[in-house]
């Protein structure tokens, strides 16, 4: 096993700190609460409407009911991270497909911007940065779907929303079933279709999916051409315009149109099929009564806890549970819900900053959100950002929606991944319940909703009340708990014990006693599972993930902050582990405590084994799931872990020492390409090394030119070991840019937090000075 090492190194420009404190009272501090779920329901109805679905040249097939997708028979959940190639620089491509893997992503949804591609009528462009074909081709080659979005209406909160500035002056409406912006549509969808040609699923391609329009009849962009002060003028049909609105949101006016809007949609996809985009799934935007394709496509949904377009703050409904499968978020919508699956295209990990309102996503909001919809009847995650960027400049303007006052190149989103690649808490957060679904969507996906009585009156300002649900088949299934709120905080539960009623049995977790669940935590157990013909009543962990080989099976859990986790099993079975350990119970019930966490033991029974391990949070945190010739592991370590080639590349943001831990135990000391690595003794779960890399000093001189302007002096190239180089800028001003030569190359909204540029993209060779000019230092900052 080879391993390629690199650091991401970072230098600190200037620094300003700020302490936040709080303080959380504790419910149930003085007693037990007992909370029921009664499971006794009958199973999910299963049939099919739908004219979607297709079969690759291997004969593996994909097939969507009205509840779940599957792929070869099997019923899975996706997970989509979105990710704009044009606003991410060609050469990088491979390894953030690389990183988005690792983070547990196995589909990455990608708009086409028409304008970033027709800027001048008639003249396309799709080379360098623009290059989709390449960008599909390296999505192949790692083995991940794609959906591609090829509007003509993107948004994306690019220029327009993606139309070329050109349609505006052209003698017909937009977005209409107008023949000569119809002609234009068919010329784009034409020019799309002749990048993707060989990469269809049906061709033994990566290609999955294609998304119709966006938000059509719901939401539309300004125009760039417009004035300052003036009034924004939409990009949307004349006929649509008192329907529509900025940004995702409740429709709030009846359509007439309704019908003629579907009828626009199935022309576009007639368009897209006459341009050869014949893929299994097609998906619309469905949220806030939009327009979609009754029974031919997916209307998927959004939910955006920290959205840029509300006038302030506000306490958001999507980290309470609710059936989703019947009510749909940002309901009313244009269709019957109980007829499709609940898939998510939108869910705001991250968020984009206006000049004029600045949300700061908080990353412990992402899984929480994940949880919840989960919780609620979801059977695919979709992420809008996963991956920021940086909005690329045309020839006549900048590509970024200058009139909703964005910032002209930054792109970051706030997102897991950042704008330079930057890994984030969010990313790792995300990525135990990508494992999880992963390993277990197949059991999640035909599995029901079930809520407590009390779930219809919860409403999101009530920061007391235990948030809960569960998904069920038979009597079977996983508990989901949620304690995070946006804009406030929520109370540690304390002393929790929960009552699940099934066909089968009464299910108590735990069996006696209770257990805590901190404040902004949230939790998936599992109760009444098979564990590879072992039954496990319940435990108080939350299951990541399996692996092994034939009868070598081992799965992983962890322990949310705040819990005490212990495992029950049903019938005659034998545990061994650490001396800590304590097993109690006869032949009916084997009750597992007092595990260590870090630690791993044996369940055996009737000739079955399997190996469980549990880990704490922090270190479950560090997991990546890995593959080695042909078998499956995890690497546990505070640097990145990547596939590559035939083995991994470790990206470890800062110091030149560090560790890997791998599990199951591997036989062979890892060679890698830069420094050397020892081998850590002691450790009977896991093989761990300590990789040391060569130290790297990077001389950055800063000086202050006047006031509001500085330069710092860039190194011309980066060591080979050394995968990029971060200037860390703290600074208190309204906005901040960065100049290369007098052009802009990156720009920031100031929101009370440390400004990162990435800088491997700019190193040429060459001496240069970055020039920053900080806003209005002094001014009233806007309102965060």
């Amino acid at each position: 096993m080879s391993i390629n090492i690199f650091i991401m190194l970072q230098k600190t420009f200037y620094y300003f700190t700020i302490l936040i404190s709080y303080c959380a009272i504790s419910a149930n501090a003085f007693g037990q609460d007992m909370y029921e779920l009664d499971g006794n329901v009958t199973e999910v109805k299963l049939y099919n409407k739908l004219k979607l679905g297709g079969t690759a040249p291997s004969g593996v097939k994909i097939d969507v009911n009205n509840f779940y997708l599957s792929i070869g028979g099997t019923p899975v959940i996706p997970i989509t991270g979105e990710f704009h190639f044009s606003r991410y620089p060609k050469q990088y491509w491979d390894e953030s497909i690389r990183k988005m893997k690792a983070g547990g992503i196995n589909v990455i949804a990608t708009y086409v911007f028409w304008n970033v591609h027709e800027e001048n009528e008639g003249h396309f462009e799709w080379k360098g940065d623009k290059d989709l074909r390449e960008f599909i081709d390296l999505c192949r080659k790692n083995n991940i779907y794609i959906i591609v979005r090829i509007g003509p209406f993107c948004h994306g909160e690019i220029r327009n929303g993606g139309l070329p500035d050109w349609l505006l002056g052209k003698p017909f409406s937009i977005r209409s079933n107008d023949p000569m912006y119809l002609s234009c549509v068919q010329r784009l969808y034409n020019a799309i279709g002749g990048q993707l040609k060989g990469y269809y699923f049906k061709e033994g391609g990566p290609i999955i999916g294609i998304q119709i329009e966006n938000e059509y009849q719901h939401s539309a962009a300004p125009w760039g051409l417009t004035y300052p002060g003036q009034p924004l003028d939409l990009t949307a049909s004349e006929r649509d315009a008192a329907i529509t609105q900025e940004g995702v949101g409740i429709a709030k006016e009846n359509n007439p149109y309704a019908e003629l809007g579907n009828d626009h949609m199935k022309i576009l996809k007639s368009l897209a099929l006459t341009a050869g985009m014949d893929v299994p799934l097609y998906t619309a935007t469905g949220w806030g009564n939009a327009a979609i394709i009754p029974n031919e496509c997916i209307p998927v949904t959004a939910a955006y806890a920290y959205p840029f377009w509300t006038p302030k703050r506000d306490y958001s409904p999507f980290f309470l549970y609710k059936d989703m499968h019947s009510q749909p978020d940002y309901a009313p919508v244009r269709y019957i819900p109980q007829d499709y699956p609940v898939f998510a295209a939108e869910l705001g990990s991250g968020i984009v900053s206006i000049y004029s309102r600045r949300p700061v996503a908080v990353h412990k909001s992402f899984d929480a959100m994940i949880n919840r919809c989960l919780g609620s009847g979801a059977n695919g995650i979709g992420y809008y950002m996963y991956h920021g960027g940086s909005t690329p400049k045309g020839q006549n303007s900048y590509f970024s929606d200058e009139a909703y006052g964005l910032p002209k190149i930054s792109y970051d989103f706030q997102a897991p991944i950042g704008e330079y690649g930057q890994v984030r808490e969010g990313f790792h957060r995300l990525k135990l319940l990508h494992f999880f679904v992963q390993d277990f969507g197949n059991l999640l996906a035909p599995m029901k909703t079930v809520l407590p009585a009390n779930a219809a009156t919860l409403i999101p300002q009530d920061i007391h009340s235990l948030r809960y649900s569960a998904r069920i088949k038979v009597s079977s299934g996983f508990v989901f708990l949620n304690n995070f709120q946006d804009d406030t905080t929520m109370v540690a539960q304390k002393n929790i014990r929960l009552h699940i009623k099934t066909s089968k049995n009464d299910i108590y977790i735990p069996q006696s006693g209770g257990f805590d669940l901190d404040s902004d935590e949230n939790a998936i157990f599992p109760f009444n599972q098979q564990l590879n013909g072992i039954n496990l009543n319940y435990a108080t962990a939350q299951l990541m993930a399996k692996t092994g080989n034939g009868n070598e099976i081992y799965y992983i859990f962890y322990s949310p902050k705040g819990v005490r986790s212990e495992f029950s099993f049903a019938g005659n079975v034998k545990v061994t582990g650490d001396k800590n350990l304590s097993v109690s119970g006869g032949s009916g019930n084997v009750l597992v405590r007092n595990i260590t966490e870090g630690s791993e033991f044996t369940v055996t029974t009737k000739g079955k084994t399997i190996h469980i391990l549990l880990l704490d949070k922090e270190f479950a945190l560090k997991a990546y799931r890995i593959t080695i010739a042909g078998r499956s592991y995890f690497a546990f370590s505070e640097a990145v872990v990547l596939e590559k080639d035939n083995g991994i590349q470790l990206l470890n943001d800062g110091g030149n020492e560090f560790k890997v831990s791998f599990y199951p135990k591997i036989a062979n000391l890892p060679k890698t390409t830069f420094g050397y690595v020892t081998a850590v003794a002691g450790n009977n779960i896991f093989s761990e090394f300590k990789i040391t890399l060569p130290k790297a000093d990077m001389l950055v001189v800063s000086k202050q030119v006047s006031a509001r302007k500085y330069t710092v002096t860039l190194p011309q190239t980066l060591p080979a070991y050394i995968n990029d180089a971060y200037l860390n800028v703290t600074y208190i001003a309204d906005t901040a840019m960065a100049f290369l030569d007098g052009v802009l190359v990156a720009d920031e909204f100031y929101k009370g937090m440390e400004w990162q540029v990435g800088l491997r993209k700019f190193l040429n060779g060459q001496p240069q000075e970055m020039v920053f000019i900080l806003g209005l230092c002094c001014a009233t900052l806007p309102t965060l």
